[in-house]
């Protein structure tokens, strides 16, 4: 996607300009779709299940870090229902810090909040169950997006799971300039994740959402 990205620095300003001026609600985190926000977490929390629990190839509920974790929607409904603690991280500080008030007694287990884009982000080697990366991996180029899966392979404990969960185009890579976001075909989001040297272990197409929008797939790496 070089062709695309000839100016990697006002790619990434130009999408933190973008954020600064959503709201932080959880419409604004899903781009006016607030209303498939249940559809999109009833899909996530079944997928996610098929890993989790005790015994060979399951994934342990220690830790989970949300990327791109905006106010926390994710954080909230998902992950700590599921996890002792997450973490979350994001780039725009006052998504953080409505998070605080947006997830509740329920925040008291969130662990750390890091404001930092994923270009830049090293997660911590070993700490984390499971890595949830969603509606997020089109703000990174090919090689950041490389270099962020293979600092998050470190970073997994033994039977972790990184999961990627983002919209695919139907072919090639489709910018989008409103946001400076790319959305890739799934062939090349396969490429780049082999590239990061994880293993895909299933995928699934999210079901139920409107028309309009690109298809949207999960893909549980290791």
């Amino acid at each position: 996607m070089g062709d695309i990205v000839e100016d990697e620095a006002s790619f990434y300003s130009n999408a933190e300009d973008y954020w600064k001026e959503v709201a932080p609600t959880v419409d604004g985190m899903l781009g006016g779709y607030g209303s498939i926000s249940s559809i999109d977490i009833n899909g996530s929390k079944a997928f996610l299940k098929k890993f989790l629990g005790d015994g060979e190839g399951k994934t342990g509920t220690g830790c989970a870090l949300d990327c791109g974790a905006g106010i926390g929607r994710i954080t909230k409904r998902l992950l700590l229902p599921l996890f002792q603690t997450v973490d979350m991280v994001d780039v725009t500080k006052e998504f953080l810090d409505k998070a605080k008030s947006y997830l509740g007694d329920e925040g008291k287990r969130v662990g750390n909040y890091f404001c930092c884009g994923l270009q830049d982000f090293v997660p911590e080697a070993g700490r984390y169950d499971v890595i949830w990366i969603q509606w997020v991996i089109g703000h990174l180029t090919d090689d950041h997006l490389v270099e962020f899966l293979r600092r998050c392979q470190k970073a997994l404990r033994p039977g972790g799971l990184v999961v990627i969960k983002d919209n695919v185009s139907y072919e090639g890579v489709v910018p989008d300039e409103v946001d400076s976001s790319v959305c890739r075909d799934l062939g090349i989001v396969r490429s780049l994740v082999g590239r990061a040297g994880l293993r895909l272990v299933h995928e699934e197409q999210q079901l139920n959402l409107p028309k309009e929008i690109y298809q949207v797939h999960t893909l549980a790496l290791r």
